[in-house]
């Protein structure tokens, strides 16, 4: 067990951005592992996450002529903030169950496999592959009969979303495991050139920032939650045929205007190409390759929109067997290593997931600092940026910050976080939220607009006098 040193962890993600040391002098941190019971750090994940965003925040405040300002990230409070979907209550009442019946973690003839079936698409695909009745008995049978990584290959080659457990040692040992060893936490580079676009006065650090949110699921929905909790105008983009997670849109759609844009249609496409080149960034998490087979790949938008900021999630990372392959944080937790892991560590009969989807909500953050970070290179140096970030490389990083001695820490519950939430009007319902974690002293985050349903707003940017 190691007691991790959050602020060595910030420091080391801010200068791996190459951000102004300066900066790290305003940030204060309090707080303590364990937070959560688990075997791993999230406590602190969260708070090293949490704490890049709101200090790039901050920088960008700075460079806009603001003055200098005090950051401070709890560990707790983060790591409440990592749960937020979990505490999400609609009217004073509990969200609706986000899991299918059939997804989770089954035993195979050799290992066991987890199954991702929240979307229906994923869920009559699994069903065709095992040809058996929508009913987790029924699934649990077909399943038993198949060695797990010959099942995962065959979901991924069908298109679904399946991984096998592994352990640390299989992981590393695994090409894609190997692959995403090589690759550091984030990566920001500039794509082509383009004058560049100092941001002026301000009265918060992103205010007049125009954001395209093409993602859905907790780690790009979290990243333009945070954008818009700094002043920027973030615009959701979903469509009707898409499926979604009412209890994750309605958390993550704080702060956020939604449009609904079909980019299988010419008219699709042109809307959204006339919003992109009034953008200042673009976080997308489709499937590798997907958006850019619809022409919106990062540089088809830089040539739209010179200096855009063009963010993009994935899962398993830009290199490696696995590169194109689907994938969401609990498939991650299970390629990984960390449910085997955990479940040594609880001694656990069977993988344990871990007690927070942290990589998506670390890996949501991590996309923000990355914008707020290439943003300020453009105002410098002019340009148009790629940052990318994948579940598993979020992974890797949480990993590699140690064990702590979380295993018989309880488990916070609604009652117990009752300092951290707020309620909020929204077009579902009366909220009641978690507030968010990092407290800036001069520009604190809010959210301006409520959560609303998918595609309340036309397909344009708001007026600025407004």
């Amino acid at each position: 067990m190691t007691t991790p040193d959050a602020r060595a962890v910030v420091a080391r993600l801010w200068r791996d951005a190459r951000q102004d040391d300066d900066h790290l002098a305003d940030l204060a941190l309090t707080g303590a592992e364990p937070v959560l019971p688990s075997s791993f750090a999230l406590g602190t994940a969260a708070q090293a996450s949490i704490a890049a965003a709101a200090l790039a925040a901050a920088a960008i405040w700075r460079a806009r002529g603001g003055a200098r300002q005090r950051v401070a990230v709890d560990m707790r409070a983060a790591a409440i903030e990592f749960r937020s979907e979990r505490y999400l209550r609609v009217d004073g009442r509990p969200a609706p169950e986000i899991w299918d019946k059939i997804a989770g973690l089954y035993p195979c003839r050799d290992g066991f496999v987890r199954l991702h079936t929240n979307f229906p698409h994923h869920r009559d695909g699994v069903l065709r592959l095992l040809g058996c009745d929508y009913d987790r008995a029924a699934v649990a049978s077909a399943l038993a009969r198949w060695p797990a990584e010959a099942f995962e290959t065959a979901a991924a080659e069908a298109g679904l979303v399946v991984t096998a457990a592994r352990s640390f040692a299989e992981w590393d040992a695994h090409p894609q495991g190997r692959a995403v060893a090589a690759q550091p936490v984030m990566t920001i580079e500039k794509i082509a050139d383009s004058p560049p676009e100092p941001l002026s006065t301000a009265a918060r650090p992103l205010a007049g920032v125009r954001v395209l949110d093409l993602t859905r699921v907790i780690a790009g929905p979290v990243a333009g939650r945070t954008l818009a909790a700094h002043g920027a105008d973030v615009l959701l983009v979903t469509a009707a045929h898409l499926p979604s997670i009412a209890p994750l849109a309605i958390d993550t759609g704080r702060g956020k205007l939604s449009t609904a844009i079909d980019l299988r249609e010419a008219s699709g496409r042109d809307a959204l190409t006339a919003l992109l080149r009034g953008a200042d960034v673009m976080v997308q998490g489709y499937r590798p390759g997907a958006i850019a087979g619809r022409g919106f790949g990062p540089e088809a938008a830089a040539r739209v929109r010179p200096g855009i900021v063009y963010v993009s999630l994935s899962a398993y990372g830009a290199a490696g067997p696995w590169a194109a392959r689907r994938g969401f944080d609990s498939l991650v937790q299970t390629a990984s290593g960390f449910n085997v892991a955990e479940a040594a560590a609880f001694d656990a009969a069977e993988p344990k997931p871990l007690a927070a989807q942290a990589l998506d909500h670390a890996s949501g953050y991590l996309l923000a600092f990355g914008a707020m970070t290439a943003l300020l290179r453009r105002a410098r140096l002019g340009g148009s940026w790629h940052v990318r970030v994948s579940l598993a490389q979020t992974a890797r990083w949480l990993r590699v910050l140690g064990r702590v001695d979380g295993v018989r820490w309880a488990d916070p519950g609604f009652e117990a976080v009752g300092d951290r939430l707020e309620t909020c009007p929204s077009g579902y319902g009366e909220l009641t939220v978690v507030r968010h974690a990092a407290d800036l002293a001069e520009t604190p985050a809010r959210w301006t607009r409520p959560s609303v349903p998918l595609g309340s707003h036309p397909a344009r940017w708001p007026d600025p006098a407004l």
